[in-house]
């Protein structure tokens, strides 16, 4: 099923334009990079264990048979950018945007990274707590649609906050935790139309507080609705934010900054 559905999204003429662009001569005969791409979407798929279990039940998902060696040979041998501008190419392909018609003004764009680690001689240009490395994917998901719409890579050992900046995009409102939540760039998005819902971190100052006029719905976890500045005089935001604090599920105290200022506080 899966190396058919692909099929119908892309070509093997799509995937040699890609490699073509990034630089990669692909002269493989017995797996090329388009072969490489079913491969690791069926071992994604059915959880393949080794590359010799993939090659021994290459056949019975609907691929042409290929020794374990031309597989792992392959796979190393193909640069990451290849695999990256191909998931680009997927995306732009499938993912319809649309615009939420709810309270909502504008859709709303997860942002979050997930960092994963392997022994430290895996990949010793990527040093991370002592015998580990680590790379950081970052990743934009359309809560609508459950679809990425853009995502970059790091190493782990950089922080969060300066690579949100290649995902801003002013058509969504940008939902974020509190390691992407710098305070100078608050008054920045608010200035460019960028939209955003950020987890501030506990030590931030909360200056000038007003409470904002507001109905308290019944059974609600928030606890304050207010508008204020934000941070100490040596880094303190110019523009007058919204903060809205609740409850989680957890009975912890949760302040989130947002410059929606039309919609509820739950």
């Amino acid at each position: 099923m899966i190396p058919s559905i692909l099929q119908t999204v892309l070509t093997p003429d799509e995937v040699g334009l890609v490699v073509q662009a990034v630089g990669y001569v692909d002269n493989a005969r017995k797996i090329t990079v388009y072969d490489l791409l079913l491969y690791w979407s069926v071992a994604a798929s059915e959880e393949w264990p080794s590359y010799r279990f993939g090659a021994d039940h290459a056949a019975s998902s609907g691929l042409r048979p290929v020794h374990d060696s031309s597989f792992s040979g392959k796979a190393a041998d193909v640069p990451f950018a290849v695999f990256k501008e191909i998931f680009h190419l997927i995306v732009r392909k499938c993912n319809r945007e649309t615009r939420r018609k709810l309270a909502f003004p504008k859709e709303l764009l997860l942002i979050d990274s997930t960092t994963m680690t392997v022994g430290k001689t895996r990949l010793p240009w990527a040093p991370f707590h002592g015998e580990r490395a680590a790379v950081k994917l970052h990743v934009a998901l359309q809560a609508q649609t459950m679809q990425p719409l853009q995502f970059t890579e790091a190493v782990g050992s950089k922080h969060d906050g300066p690579v949100c900046e290649s995902l801003e995009n002013t058509a969504f409102i940008r939902v974020m935790d509190r390691a992407y939540g710098k305070l100078e760039r608050l008054d920045r998005y608010k200035q460019e139309g960028q939209s955003f819902v950020i987890r501030l971190r506990d030590n931030v100052h909360v200056e000038k507080p007003r409470a904002r006029r507001r109905e308290a719905a019944d059974g609600s976890s928030v606890i304050r609705d207010i508008t204020c500045q934000l941070g100490t005089p040596q880094c303190r935001t110019e523009n007058r934010h919204r903060v809205v604090i609740f409850r989680d599920f957890e009975g912890r105290e949760i302040r989130v900054v947002t410059d929606l200022m039309t919609i509820t506080a739950e």
